[in-house]
């Protein structure tokens, strides 16, 4: 039945709307199983029941009509078994039902499978047979196996379905992806869609028919004179078959039928680039499934030709195109040139389909203070062009066509925001010191200049962590030793005498240079950080000298090794760092050897803490990825980010255990991480005994509001409490409760719309 699977799923993945991946769905695993019923049941979110939504075999009246509660009847039963239910006779099983409209009563046999996603049940798949007989092992398992692997396309399906009305009628949508930036962002969506990809091209509706007609005729008159151009300048280097194929790109753009099919959809306000996309993707699906492998083959064609055509229309419409005042950026794949052309005074955040908390324009986002969404992986984003979208950056959600109430909430939290903003503006000249006298040192995280002047206005008073990869991203080959010595230059200055904490280049994992790939299975536990730049010395090389060079004269360098594991690499890499330092004593440069550090993690790093202290001149704990490690749990995969919780027990003591280490050596710790930008999590380090804490320079006023509004002693109290604790949520709930006992619930992470549905 592989082979089977493999088809039913090729086949949903390339159906049109809910409507065809059900219809597909029912038909089909009918014909495989050769039973006498399929059908399909949905929740329907609003009042949580189970609704027939497509069947072969049983009436098709019922059809909308029949909803069964969870628990009620055999699907209800299914439902809140979360696994399957394979009866021989199904009218003997005490949760059996009978309903008249779906005319069930001549089917004895019963299968039904789960539909689970996110560990949510959103329908159930049932297959009936009409003789007594028990489905088997082999049946129930290929039930199973389509089941999974169907839950997303039906998800996606279903948000696609709820978002198709745009424009008639407006359904509030929200959809969940991973948390970039902090904050919130209430605009309009500006759809980002690659200039040729047909499957990439905006749902969107149009107000002149007229004007669409004439833009679509202009486009394939300006695409038939491209291709009869490129034919005519390729002749002589062209054989007479491949000459061929412009003479039936020609032939396929004068076929009336296409421009038919198009114009009718113009003809229902459909817009020029969509209807057009939907026409040429049909033909190419019908292409792709045509068993002929010459057939099949042409549907490259169709869709290269779909694509020059997109292309003319794309660049009429592109001079029309503007930016609202309140822009949101969305795309599959933002990029950092995307961001460029929007006005900077415009642009109010971003939502991304792919990327994770890590990307370049993740990494940007924060530096400008934008709002930003990565990894929303079941967003139907072509689709909300120009709607009204909420981005909550605290949680990583995104709301479509918010209602008056989660507006009115999110509209409350942005001046709520405002006001702690000019509150705390007064702090940036205090130091971060506890009631009672304790003094913790407040640096920031990173990677460009536009980081420079709001960090200096938040008042940090180092930098803890200079992404120096930014440079390398940014460019199509490796910066060299002088292009990055004017770029740390500019750090090491703007920040003068503050000491600026440079980590060495920190690629692989999912941070990918084009230029120089890394290829992996398993990315995150290979060749990435310290043990790239140690079997590439003329890389660390380099990038040392650069950033000697740099300091000289201002010598506020650190010098800081990512991803260690053991100290041999120390060892090694201090060889390195001790020859590029006397290679420029020797060419005539009057630096000093800046302190060399090293950062925790991995969590061969935290049981080896102590020895690798003895090492280094500074520990910083990386505790995004030391949290990662130590749970197993790949916090940029949307599917298990839940599970990510920075204020886990196992997180917690492996923190404390390396303060521990670092005062037994004598060696001044610090952590880089979401943690020390959290209020409650800076608490909690400052009593561990972490001497710096760097962050983004955002939450830099939260957390040092936070210190000043603490007596140490009542920290360390609360500290030993959640040492005792074995649950995250407990320890998350605790922490919260204990700000806001303080008075500084304004500090906690805004209330999303959870709370506003309570109220």
């Amino acid at each position: 039945m592989l082979g089977s699977l493999r088809s039913i799923v090729q086949e949903v993945n390339a159906a049109r709307d809910l409507h065809a991946v059900l219809d597909i769905i029912v038909r089909r695993v009918r014909e495989v199983m050769h039973t006498r019923v399929c059908s399909v049941y949905l929740r329907d979110k609003k009042s949580g029941n189970y609704v027939l939504m497509a069947t072969q075999g049983l009436n098709p009246d019922a059809v909308g009509k029949v909803r069964l509660a969870p628990g009620e009847g055999l699907v209800g039963n299914v439902v809140t078994r979360e696994e399957p239910l394979n009866l021989e006779q199904a009218e003997a099983h005490p949760a059996y039902q009978y309903f008249p409209a779906t005319g069930e009563e001549r089917f004895f046999a019963f299968l039904g499978t789960p539909i689970i996603h996110h560990r949510s049940v959103l329908g159930v798949l049932v297959v009936q047979q009409a003789e007594k007989r028990r489905f088997d092992e082999g049946e129930e398992a290929f039930l199973v196996t389509l089941s999974a692997q169907l839950a997303g396309v039906i998800a996606h399906a279903e948000a696609t379905g709820a978002l198709a009305t745009i424009g008639k009628q407006r359904h509030e949508a929200k959809f969940s992806g991973l948390a970039a930036s902090p904050g919130v962002a209430i605009g309009h969506a500006h759809i980002v869609a690659p200039p040729a990809n047909l499957a990439t091209v905006p749902y969107s509706s149009c107000g002149d028919v007229e004007a669409e007609l004439e833009l679509f005729h202009q486009a394939l008159t300006n695409a038939r004179k491209e291709i009869r151009e490129v034919g005519e300048r390729l002749k002589d280097e062209l054989n007479r078959e491949e000459r061929a194929l412009f003479d039936a790109y020609i032939s396929m753009l004068d076929d009336n039928s296409l421009a038919v099919e198009v114009c009718d959809r113009i003809q229902q306000q459909l817009s020029a680039p969509r209807a057009w996309a939907e026409v040429m993707l049909e033909h190419v699906r019908r292409f792709e499934a045509m068993s002929d492998s010459y057939f099949r083959d042409r549907a490259a064609d169709v869709r290269d030709l779909g694509a020059r055509v997109l292309m003319h229309l794309r660049q009429q419409q592109q001079s029309q195109r503007e930016y609202s005042e309140n822009t949101i950026l969305v795309g599959e794949e933002l990029t950092a040139a995307v961001l460029a052309e929007v006005p900077r005074e415009k642009l109010i955040g971003l939502v991304s389909v792919k990327g994770s908390a890590n990307s370049h324009v993740a990494i940007i986002a924060r530096a400008m203070g934008l709002p930003a969404v990565m990894g929303v992986q079941d967003l139907p984003y072509e689709q909300i062009d120009g709607a009204e979208l909420v981005v909550d950056g605290y949680r990583g959600e995104l709301h479509v066509h918010p209602g008056r109430e989660l507006r009115r909430r999110y509209d409350s939290i942005v001046e709520e925001e405002r006001e702690l903003a000019r509150n705390l503006d007064h702090l940036a000249g205090l130091p971060a010191e506890t009631s009672d006298g304790h003094r913790v040192r407040l640096w920031v995280n990173t990677g460009l200049m536009a980081d420079v002047v709001r960090s200096l206005e938040r008042g940090a008073e180092g930098v803890g962590l200079y992404r120096t990869e930014v440079p390398f991203l940014l460019r199509d080959r490796f910066p060299s030793e002088e292009e990055q010595r004017e770029i740390y230059r500019e750090q090491l200055q703007a920040f003068a005498p503050r000491p600026v904490t440079m980590r060495t280049l920190d690629i692989g994992g999912d941070k990918a240079l084009a230029y120089f790939p890394i290829e992996e299975t398993n990315p995150f536990l290979g060749w990435r950080g310290i043990r790239v730049t140690l079997d590439h010395p003329e890389i660390f090389l380099g990038q040392v000298r650069a950033m000697m060079k740099a300091s000289l004269g201002l010598d506020n360098l650190r010098i800081m090794l990512p991803m260690i594991s053991g100290v041999g690499e120390v060892d090694a890499a201090r060889v390195l760092v001790e020859r590029a330092h006397q290679e420029l004593l020797d060419e005539g440069y009057e630096v000093a050897l800046p302190p060399l550090g090293i950062m925790i993690e991995v969590p061969s790093a935290v049981y080896q803490a102590r020895e690798l202290a003895e090492r280094v001149d500074f520990i910083s704990v990386g505790s995004n990825d030391l949290t990662q490690y130590l749970l197993a749990v790949d916090r940029n995969n949307s599917r298990v980010a839940n599970i990510y919780r920075s204020l886990h027990p196992a997180v917690l003591r492996a923190l404390q255990d390396v303060v521990t280490a670092g005062r037994e050596a004598n060696t001044k710790v610090g952590i880089c991480g979401e943690l020390a930008g959290d209020p409650g999590g800076a608490l909690l380090l400052m009593a561990m005994g972490y001497d710096v804490l760097s962050m983004n320079a955002t939450n830099l006023p939260r957390v040092k509001a936070a210190l000043r509004g603490v007596r140490k002693a009542d920290a360390d109290q609360l500290l030993q409490q959640v040492l005792a604790m074995d649950n995250a949520e407990d320890i998350e709930e605790t922490v919260e409760e204990y700000l806001k006992g303080l008075g500084l619930k304004a500090l906690l992470q805004p209330a999303g719309d959870n709370e506003v549905a309570r109220g």
